[in-house]
This record gives structure tokens, sequence and C-alpha cells, in this order.
């Protein structure tokens, strides 16, 4: 699995960093509630001096990496959208995944996501949501947090012992509830995952809702992303949701060249002809 990365994702660069290190902390600057910004709050996120600011935003302009909106903020590039698109970790699974993702989805018209680990966070590399579907937090291309969603603790329990240490001796808190979390809770709930095959959340903000998770697995039976299906609190039980979930995931994992017994549940067996 992915090791934690040396440098905290969004960090900014120390005074006298290397250009590239400017220049992609500009781009990283940008998130969910911040999609466009000036010149000023470019430079005031970024720590980064206003001619430093204006020198590397009108070359990634020039390269298409950033562009201008109608009020001329600064916003993401498509150029950035052609890049990452190539991705093998996420165009590679995605393109696996998405026909097993329309199954599930038309078993439950609700929201089923797909997710992979990314630094200390998973990665939500696609999501089909029906247009009646509960409100949800994350969207393509988001993150989320390991600990507090089915894909992130799906994955978290799946990850390397070191990995895992790592991930739980900093402080936890479930968002966007606010509530901490205990390390011990957390090792607690990642035995469980690892014992029954899948992650059950039952959230209340901003909305009840549940999400399962399954795991999925590559060719060397190593878990490589992590499927999920969230609906709203009521609307059924975890319990309707796992068999299809845990029929999915096999079978993507078994489209990923996973090995028959990598890819069964924990007590499963192949099936008899």
């Amino acid at each position: 699995m992915t090791n934690p990365p040396s440098v905290s994702r969004g960090r900014r660069p120390a005074q006298g960093a290397p250009v590239i290190d400017r220049a992609f902390a500009l781009l990283t600057a940008f998130n969910e509630t911040r999609r466009a910004m000036t010149l000023a709050e470019l430079s005031r996120v970024t720590d980064t001096p206003p001619s430093t600011t204006l020198r590397l935003a009108r070359r990634l302009l020039h390269l298409g990496a950033l562009e201008r909106d109608a009020d001329g903020r600064f916003v993401v590039g498509l150029r950035l959208w052609e890049v990452a698109s190539l991705a093998p970790r996420a165009h590679g699974l995605r393109t696996v995944a998405l026909p097993f993702m329309e199954d599930l989805y038309e078993a439950t018209h609700q929201h089923v996501l797909f997710a992979v680990l990314d630094g200390m966070e998973a990665l939500l590399v696609e999501r089909l949501s029906a247009r009646e579907a509960i409100d949800v937090l994350y969207r393509v291309g988001g993150r989320l947090p390991l600990h507090s969603t089915g894909v992130g603790l799906v994955l978290l329990a799946h990850a390397a012992p070191d990995f895992q240490e790592a991930y739980l001796a900093q402080p936890l808190v479930h968002e966007p509830e606010g509530v901490p979390l205990s390390s011990a809770a957390l090792r607690r709930a990642l035995a469980e995952v690892r014992r029954n095959g899948i992650a059950v959340v039952n959230r209340q903000e901003p909305r009840p809702l549940l999400a399962a998770a399954a795991p999925v697995r590559g060719a060397d039976g190593d878990v490589v992303a992590a499927l999920s299906v969230v609906v709203p609190a009521g609307h059924t039980e975890s319990r309707f949701i796992s068999p299809a979930l845990r029929a999915t995931a096999r079978a993507l994992s078994r489209g990923l060249g996973a090995p028959v017994s990598a890819a069964l549940p924990p007590g499963r067996f192949p099936d008899r002809p």
C-alpha cells in the first residue's frame, strides 16, 4: 500500500523553495471552497510574495494550468484535468470499475463511490449518483478522511501496519460532526472491517445516511481500492446492501486479476460449478 508522504499535502513551501514547489503550491491552493481566487488571495493563501505569485501565475496561465474566470479571478485550467486524467492508478482502475459500478447503481439507485488511497486520505476516483439521491459531501477528485468514511475505513484497515500506526498516532476527529475519536476505538473498528470484509458507517450530519464499503483487490491480492454505496438512513438496512456490494467488489477484483481466494469475502468459498 502507499506509504505516508514525507511532507504533508498542502504544506506551504519554505522561503527559497524551488520554483516548481512554489508553482505547485499555487495549484494546490485551490480546493472545494476556493475554486477561484484573486492574485492577492493566492499570495496570502500560499504565503508567497505578490510579485512572485504574479510571475508564477502568468506562466501557469500560459501553460494552461491556470485560467481566468469572467471576473478575472484565477481558476484551475483544463490542461491540468487533461494531464490528471492519464494517471494510471486512477484512470486504469476507473475504466475497469465503471461497468461494475453501473450494475451496483442499477441495484440501489443511490450513490456508488470508488476510491483509492493517496497519502493519508482517500481520493474519490468516481461517483455514480441518482438525481434524487441524498446529498453527500464529496466530489470526484475530492479527498475523504480515512477514519470516518466507509471507503476510508476499508483502505485504512488493509493498509500496511506502519501506515496504520502513523495514522493512529495523530489526533482524530469525526467530520463534519466534530466528535473526537480515540485510537483504541479506531483500532477496534479496523479489526471489525477486516473480520467482516465490509465497513458500515452511520452518519447523522449534515443528513442521516448509511455508507457501506468493501475492498477491491488487484492482481497480487492486495487491496487497491474501495467500493461503497451511500443511502439515506432508514432507506434500507446494511444487511440488504451488503450482499450486492460484496458480490460487486468480488467481481471487480476478479476483473482486475485478483486470485479467486483473495477476491472472496471472509468465510466464503468459490461457487461450485
